[in-house]
């Protein structure tokens, strides 16, 4: 922490240092039994076990008194840029909607740091409106947000390129805010983009009536995918008018390939034009059956064109002879082939699933076996041959950063965990999903191979195929992922053009 606060330092950058918001340990009960503290409900899918925290009430004496300390604690360790981040109902509903209380929560938070700081600006996250609207109506939100003076908070309109919150409440009521592209739930890969939000939002949140924009802003769960719309997005900071986007995605394919050149240039116009245009309320959960628990009910809806993607696919291969010694150029083809191996990993699904409806063993058998023994274990090939889709990479830097073998043990455990169940019975499975070397054979395909099978099995019986009974059979494949220690290279092996030309002759549509 002190490395990283002193590197941001250095580059001119503030720091955000987190305060307190009025949640507080259980402990803190025994040894203050009379403090006024509620224990909220529990988080999404985890029960009391991993969440229910205990708040305190606002007017409890103890609520400036831990806030105060706990601020000048850190002032006095990691020195301080004045402003604190602080987020009491984040995705989780307070206890009385009666504005009153609502204003006296955020007046309690902010004086707590007006306490140790007197210079205090308070960030908070504006998720909570839109994540739920039932609940933070007009008065809600007004109410929350003026119990800190005008001026003394920065609201983060966290999802405005899909549901931007400053619309609907006045520009926050007169409290500043920044304008953010969220993008990225789980830091799964999959080519996703909202171009046309993000070219023309911040520009149009800048023109509102009365509008308190102070900036722009990214704030994507993971990153490290879909490079070009976090190059779009930090491009539109130094701009007064929208882009014209086809013109810049091909100066884009320019620079980040080191030459220019036209078939390369073609196939990120036709990207730009569909998986990257994504209009609407958009959220990007990678819904693709590939990365998804298998059911006779799954999700293929796109919204783009898929022909776009396989003719992209077609181009950038062709540009390979040119542009193939270029590292970014590689990770591009794996990126765009894997997108293509996705939608084609659908049109399997749906082939499988209609030849199971229509009591068709030997189709049901056809596309089963074509999809787990041959196109998956291609695209695990294709992954394992780029360093930055190895399932060994994402493994051994969990464990690079343990201080001795038992913690580097635990710190894989939930690297494994992360990607796939995410809590200890799948809370959120698949949230987080990754198409990397090793997981899609080990993981998604195994799943596949023991769904199919299923489908088979259920034929041949005459016995109805049973959905529960199923999810219990690989809630243990996936756990057993998660447990079974299996070692993953961490350098990739064979060559990235020639495994993407293969799968091309195979498979191109």
């Amino acid at each position: 922490q002190y490395r990283i606060v002193e590197r941001m330092r250095s580059l001119g950058m503030i720091t955000v240092l987190p305060a307190f918001a009025g949640h507080v340990p259980q402990g803190v009960l025994r040894v203050f039994p009379h403090v006024n503290a509620t224990r909220l409900a529990g988080w999404s899918h985890f029960d009391c076990t991993y969440s229910c925290t205990y708040l305190l009430d606002p007017e409890d004496p103890m609520f400036q008194v831990i806030g105060t300390l706990f601020l000048k604690e850190l002032i006095k360790e990691f020195g301080t840029d004045h402003i604190y981040s602080a987020d009491t109902f984040n995705e989780m509903t307070p206890l009385f909607s009666d504005p009153a209380y609502l204003s006296r929560v955020s007046n309690a938070v902010f004086r707590s740091m007006t306490g140790a700081d007197p210079e205090a600006l308070w960030l908070m996250q504006g998720w909570l409106f839109q994540h739920q609207p039932d609940f933070w109506q007009p008065a809600q939100v007004r109410a929350l947000l003026h119990g800190v003076p005008l001026g003394r908070m920065i609201v983060l309109d966290l999802f405005a390129e899909s549901k931007p919150v400053y619309q609907w409440t006045e520009s926050f009521y007169g409290q500043p805010f920044i304008w953010c592209m969220l993008h990225n739930f789980g830091g799964n890969h999959g080519l996703f983009g909202t171009v046309e939000a993000i070219n023309h939002g911040p520009l149009a949140a800048r023109r509102f009536p009365n509008s308190t924009m102070v900036g722009t802003g990214l704030v994507p769960e993971g990153i490290e995918q879909n490079d070009m719309v976090y190059e779009l997005m930090n491009e539109l900071g130094w701009r007064q008018e929208p882009l014209d986007l086809p013109a810049w995605v091909t100066r884009y394919a320019e620079r980040r390939y080191g030459a220019p050149n036209a078939a390369a240039a073609s196939a990120w116009r036709l990207l730009l034009r569909s998986v990257y245009n994504c209009t609407g309320v958009c959220v990007n959960h990678n819904r693709s059956p590939l990365v998804r628990r298998p059911s006779l009910h799954m999700d293929t809806e796109l919204w783009y064109n898929a022909s776009d993607v396989y003719e992209a696919w077609r181009l950038l291969l062709s540009a390979g002879a040119e542009l193939g010694s270029s590292p970014t150029f590689r990770y591009d083809l794996v990126d765009v082939t894997r997108q293509a191996a996705q939608q084609l990993v659908s049109d399997y699904y749906l082939s499988i699933r209609r030849a199971f409806q229509s009591h068709a063993l030997p189709e049901l058998l056809t596309a089963g076996g074509v999809l787990v023994y041959d196109l998956l274990p291609e695209l695990d090939s294709l992954l394992s041959s780029h360093g930055l889709f190895l399932l060994g990479r994402w493994l051994e830097s969990a464990r690079a950063v343990a201080t001795s073998d038992r913690e580097a043990e635990q710190y894989e455990l939930n690297a494994r965990n992360q990607v796939t169940l995410w809590g200890p019975s799948g809370n959120i499975l698949d949230y987080a999903n990754k198409q990397l070397g090793g997981l899609m054979l080990d993981y998604y395909g195994v799943r596949w191979s023991l769904f199919v099978s299923a489908l088979v099995e259920s034929l041949n019986s005459g016995s109805p195929f049973h959905q529960d009974q199923f999810n219990q059979a690989v809630f243990q494949v996936e756990r057993g992922f998660v447990y079974n220690k299996k070692r993953y290279p961490a350098v990739p092996a064979g060559d990235t053009l020639e495994i993407s030309r293969k799968l091309f002759l195979k498979y191109y549509p």
